[in-house]
Order: structure tokens, then sequence, then C-alpha cells
């Protein structure tokens, strides 16, 4: 089966309500390798829900109130064991609240057939919503790369613009360990695909071993600004994009360049162990602390 351009695109998603506890945020900062340092007051904040000032880390936008994996399904025309995650912007508008009810709402805005043998991309959107005051939380802008399915016909463009990093030396660079079982910790926050799991499906996939999530590098790069550039506060991140470039593989350590231009912060992040760029392009908006 291949991509039908006007059914794919034309795709109407069901609005998702998901309810939501203290426990899931933890869960997802300590997937993010949160609570390494147990005695770091800026990493209880977000692993303990009596801490002073506990919080949701602004990035677990990204997991709350999504339709899951429905690329899966058959008739998308997607060979869901080749797609990857190809970039990822998230504007944040209020405070991500530490438990309650969010609504997700999801659209495909556009399709590029990069043509046969080169994949194509899929631009997603989702609005999230609380629920009990329809406050818009933030919104979720993602790109699928779907490898395997080029030529069928669809638009060559126009696709998304990516930043361009500085040329100088960064002002931070931040590393950050990642644990060998990161994955298998992190899918517990919404994103079952076997890719990072199974290590059949990995092989499939061409990886010698399940990857990590692009989410979860992402949230590892979020913590890392965050905590560089706005001193820990979720207030202070506002918007956060990046372009993954490569796949990140579990027990790996992140390295991640900051270049700091007032409330514009641009980054990228690099596999230490195989020095290989996985985050790239990164540019977030910041109220610096």
């Amino acid at each position: 089966m291949t991509i039908d351009y006007a059914s794919l695109l034309a795709r109407e998603f069901p609005e998702i309500e998901h309810t939501f506890t203290t426990r899931d945020t933890i869960l997802y900062a300590l997937g993010l390798g949160l609570g390494a340092d147990p005695v770091d007051e800026n990493q209880v904040r977000f692993t303990f829900e009596e801490a002073d000032g506990f919080a949701a880390l602004p990035s677990m936008a990204v997991v709350l109130a999504s339709p899951g994996f429905w690329l899966r399904e058959p008739d998308t025309g997607v060979t869901w064991q080749q797609v990857l995650h190809g970039e990822q912007r998230l504007a944040i508008h209020a405070p991500v609240p530490t438990e309650g009810t969010l609504l997700g709402k999801t659209r495909i805005d556009g399709i590029v057939d990069k043509g046969e043998g080169k994949g194509a991309l899929i631009y997603v959107t989702r609005d999230i919503l609380d629920k009990a005051s329809g406050v818009h939380v933030a919104t979720s802008v993602s790109t699928t790369f779907a490898r395997a399915d080029g030529g069928f016909g669809g638009p060559a463009g126009p696709t998304l613009p990516v930043h361009v990093l500085p040329d100088r030396e960064p002002d931070i660079v931040d590393e950050t360990p990642t644990l060998p079982q990161a994955a298998l910790i992190y899918r517990l926050s919404g994103d079952t695909n076997p890719l990072h799991a199974s290590p059949a499906v990995a092989a499939e996939a061409g990886f010698h071993m399940p990857i990590l999530h692009g989410l979860c590098s992402y949230g590892i790069a979020g913590w890392s600004v965050l905590r560089n550039c706005c001193g820990g506060d979720p207030a202070g991140l506002r918007q956060f994009d990046l372009r993954f470039a490569s796949p990140v593989f579990p027990g790996e350590t992140l390295r991640t360049e900051i270049w700091m231009d007032g409330e514009e912060v641009s980054f990228r992040t690099t596999a230490v162990e195989r020095e290989k760029i996985v985050l790239n392009n990164g540019f977030a908006r910041i109220r610096p602390n």
C-alpha cells in the first residue's frame, strides 16, 4: 500500500482527552534522566511532588493529548517500520500543569514527496488546551520522515525552514549521560513504537539495537537549555524547535552546545562516543533568568 496524498492530507483525528497525574509528570522527568543527582534541588523540583515549586518540564507538552502512533494504522499507506521523527517545534503559551485533563486537536498541515527512494515528510500540528479553563497550553508541530514512502505523486514542497546556527564558538557546553534503559523508561510516557523496545523491529529498520525516542533526546536538550539559560525555571522556556539529525542509542552521552543571544538561544547536540551530531538547527526562545 502507498500513500494516497489527498486521503492522508484530509485525515481526521478524534479530539484526544488526556487525564494525567503527578505520577506521569514525574515519570516523564525520570525518563529524561532527571534525578541522577538526588540532592540537586533543580532536579528534585521536577521529580518529587512535595518539593517547593513542584512543576512539569515544559517539554512534557509534546507527549500530552497525543493521538498516539497513528502511522501504524494500515490505511495511512505509510511503512511504519521505516518512519523517523524528522523535526519538532513547540510553542509554549501557558505553564504545563502537573496534573489535570488536556485536550489535543490534531491535523495534518502538509505532505512533501521527496521522490522515489527519498521518502516523504508529513507535517502534523497539535493544539493542546486545558479542558477545565480552555487555556491554550501549547502548540506542537512535528515532522515525520517516512523513509520508505516517497514517489507517490505528491508535491515536492514547500518544506519548513530550519534555523541557522551562529558561526562562532558556543557560549555553553553541557553534557548529559543517558541510561542504557532510557528508551524503556521513556516509552512509558506514551510513545509505544516498538522501534524503541524490540531488538527485532530495530534490526528490521536497520539498527543494531532499539534507538532512543527522538522526543527523549529533545527533552534532554530542553533540560540543558532550561537549566543553563533559565536557571531551571520552567516559565523561562517559550519555544523549543530542532531538527533530528541522527538516531541516539540508549547509554550514549549527549553534549549540547548552546549559543546565547538575549531571548534567542541556538543549540545542537552531539553523541559524544561517536562524535555524531544527533540534534541540529536548534532554536529556543526564553525569558532570561
